[in-house]
């Protein structure tokens, strides 16, 4: 058997891999797309909100081990409560940015606020090092084991139970926020927005209060995103947001930047595209590109996607507005 046959009998496996990384690439893209969708405006600071989240829910973990609960949980417990938390500081954190370095800008020509997300990137960075480093000593944390158990779902598919926890929140997560934006009036408010800002205000929509529940909402589902990328990966660092950020950035425009179902649809496709890349790329090529060469790919594609389809998979052409 040669190592085509060999890749080809493992690709359910690497297919339960691949939703697993592209969930979590789903949920990170979905707050660059609402910010987007709001303010058009791409918060390049959403990618240290998903690192505070995870160093947060690792806290939380930790915390429970050293003080002897965590063993006497329910795993399933465990990771709901450092969930609920990362969510909520990460929450409370987007909110805070979008007042200080955001809401002062806004009226400011676009790159101004760029500029500032690029600026509280890099100092989100620090503090956390910081604060780790003085705390323990290390600036990089490991997540403790929470799940063991391997579950066989079909013949060469055995998938960790932690994956199937972790594709299974998300896919709450993206239905929960579906409904939200098109049922609750809150969400109708959002969409709005995304509309036409001010014919909004005219309306009586509260402006700020939509904008700083749209931080609350992404900054929360990055925090949850980052857990869940700890729980399953078992170790991060301060700058474990910049390359996921910007892979789930990818995501977003590769389905449509602005659009929900297209920020789904673009993080659950890079992340096939990536684990079956790292795999196949060495057979396909003779090895002349191994699996180092997996972003090369995600990225490739995503050009050839936006030279036929600028607005992504999903999106479509919008005029300017007059």
């Amino acid at each position: 058997m040669n190592q085509l046959q060999l890749l080809v009998k493992i690709i359910p496996q690497l297919l339960s891999d691949g939703l697993a990384l592209g969930f979590v690439y789903a949920i990170v893209a979905l707050g660059y797309t609402m910010v987007y969708g709001i303010l058009e405006f791409i918060n390049f600071a959403h990618s240290e909100l998903f690192m505070f989240g995870a160093f947060v829910g690792t806290e939380v973990l930790l915390f429970m081990q050293s003080t002897g609960l965590l063993p006497n949980m329910s795993p399933t417990i465990a990771m709901m409560i450092a969930i609920v938390v990362a969510t909520v500081m990460s929450g409370g954190l987007g909110v805070a940015v979008d007042r200080i370095a955001y809401k002062p800008v806004r009226n400011a020509p676009k790159l101004v606020p760029f500029i500032s997300a690029i600026g509280v990137s890099f100092i989100l960075q620090d503090l956390v090092r910081m604060f780790e480093e003085a705390k323990n000593g290390k600036f990089y944390l490991n997540a403790p084991t929470l799940f063991t158990n391997r579950i066989a779902i079909m013949p060469n598919m055995v998938v960790p139970e932690k994956t199937l926890y972790i594709v299974g929140l998300c896919i709450i997560i993206m239905i929960a926020l579906t409904i939200f934006v098109s049922k609750n009036k809150w969400g109708k408010a959002m969409r709005a927005v995304a509309q036409d800002r001010e014919t909004a205000r005219l309306m009586g929509i509260n402006v700020d209060k939509v904008i700083s529940l749209t931080f609350l909402i992404g900054a929360g589902m990055g925090g949850a995103a980052g857990t869940l990328f700890s729980i399953q990966y078992g170790s991060i660092s301060p700058y474990s947001g910049f390359i996921l950020g910007m892979k789930a950035f990818t995501a977003a425009v590769f389905g449509g930047i602005g659009k929900i179902p297209g920020a789904m649809l673009g993080g659950v496709l890079l992340g096939l595209i990536e684990v079956f890349g790292a795999s196949f790329l060495g057979a396909l090529t003779g090895g002349v590109f191994g699996s180092e060469y997996k972003d090369v790919l995600g990225f490739a594609i995503l050009i050839l996607i936006l030279i036929f389809k600028p607005s992504g998979l999903l999106g479509k052409p919008v005029g300017e507005k007059v």
